[in-house]
């Protein structure tokens, strides 16, 4: 590195009441670029933020879209990357003091709480949220200053297997599916149908199943679909294996054979590719009902009409309220969401190796970023 680091901010125990000097984090300075090495200026939060000693952070899909395919965030570039973040609250503004000292995930997607649509329940999409890494600096860093409101607590005392770090993907790998599951009111009565059973999608069918739903998994990664049977998944279809119709025709045995009275599939879509997206939308029976989880960029060709004459529901998913997150990270304490057969984690100081690396998925797991100790 090529500036002195500051060994007062890299204490675990280290807590201050005014600004954290020597922070750095790796920045993007332009589509396609390499993360630049970057010595942040010093961190001291307003009355209402906190700045939080990062324990780990999550590289999502949404990170690659922005490094590599152009997709544009809200804050122009240079920009430090990273919205799955988990880390204790070292340093609190006036208005938020109680955090002091608290481990704490940063929801991906923060709110302001104030406005129409947050009022109405609707604030993933309130116009003024923010999301570290797009609307402003964010994890792939030793420290981030995020607002002081919506913060998920986390003990400090974790179960065994558990670690602070691990529960960075939370943030949203496990909270956005969690929302989509919730939206769709899934039950002990449903079939949940998984398009892509990667992170999200892996996080996905455990979450469905810990509803009590009876869960499918399709890909056409032999791993993923291992693991997916191994957490939750009681039928796995190969996708590169079987043609469109004889997979529509298993899911439909499958539904036969399993009795539950639930009306309609609730198909997630978690895979973020056209081919998924296709093959999910074609699944779409009588009352059925379609959450899209996963982003791609590019289009896809659907029949629109089919959720006319099937009477059904398709509904898009932008992360996940704050207040869910508590759930949704129980749901991980007690044993009903396994972390770290998804996840793998790697030194903040490696970021530019990493991010190429996901990019390219030389990586197949969740990484995890995670700052030095010394």
């Amino acid at each position: 590195m090529s500036f002195a680091i500051n060994p007062s901010v890299t204490r675990s125990d280290e807590i201050s009441s005014g600004a954290i000097h020597g922070a750095y984090g790796f920045r993007l300075t332009g589509v396609g670029q390499r993360l630049e090495l970057h010595e942040l200026p010093a961190l001291e939060p307003g009355p209402d933020q906190v700045v939080v000693k990062v324990a780990g952070c999550g590289v999502c899909h949404t990170d690659i879209g922005y490094a590599f395919d152009g997709v544009p965030t809200r804050h122009p570039l240079p920009l430090v990357l990273g919205h799955e973040i988990v880390g204790r609250v070292v340093a609190a503004g006036e208005k938020v003091a109680h955090w002091q000292g608290q481990s704490v995930i940063v929801p991906a997607v923060i709110p302001c709480g104030e406005c129409a649509a947050c009022k109405a329940g609707r604030a993933t999409i309130c116009r003024k949220q923010f999301m570290p890494g797009n609307d402003g600096e964010g994890g792939f860093a030793t420290h981030v200053v995020v607002p002081g409101r919506g913060l998920c607590p986390v003990p400090d005392k974790l179960p065994n297997g558990i670690t602070l770090a691990a529960l960075s993907v939370v943030a949203d790998a496990v909270t956005t599916p969690y929302e989509a599951i919730r939206r769709a009111q899934l039950g002990s009565d449903d079939i949940a149908v998984f398009t892509g059973v990667g992170g999200i999608g892996g996080f996905g069918v455990q979450i469905a199943a810990a509803f009590g739903a009876a869960v499918v998994a399709i890909d056409i990664d032999h791993e993923r679909l291992g693991l997916a049977a191994h957490h939750g998944a009681s039928l796995t279809l190969d996708a590169s294996q079987i043609n469109d119709k004889d997979l529509k025709s298993a899911v439909r045995s499958f539904v036969k054979q399993r009795g539950r009275s639930g009306i309609g599939l609730k198909i997630f879509e978690t895979s973020g590719t056209t081919t998924g997206q296709a093959t999910a939308f074609s699944l779409i029976d009588h009352g059925g009902y379609l959450a899209v989880v996963g982003y791609s960029p590019r289009p896809v060709e659907i029949r629109l009409s089919n959720l006319m004459a099937f009477d059904a529901t398709a509904r898009g998913n932008w992360g996940c309220p704050p207040e869910q997150y508590p759930a949704a990270l129980a749901l991980v304490l007690e044993g009903k969401v396994a972390l770290h057969p998804y996840v793998e984690e790697h030194s903040l100081d490696e970021a530019p190796e990493i991010l190429e690396a996901v990019h390219k998925h030389a990586i197949r797991r969740r990484a995890i970023l995670i700052p030095p100790t010394h």
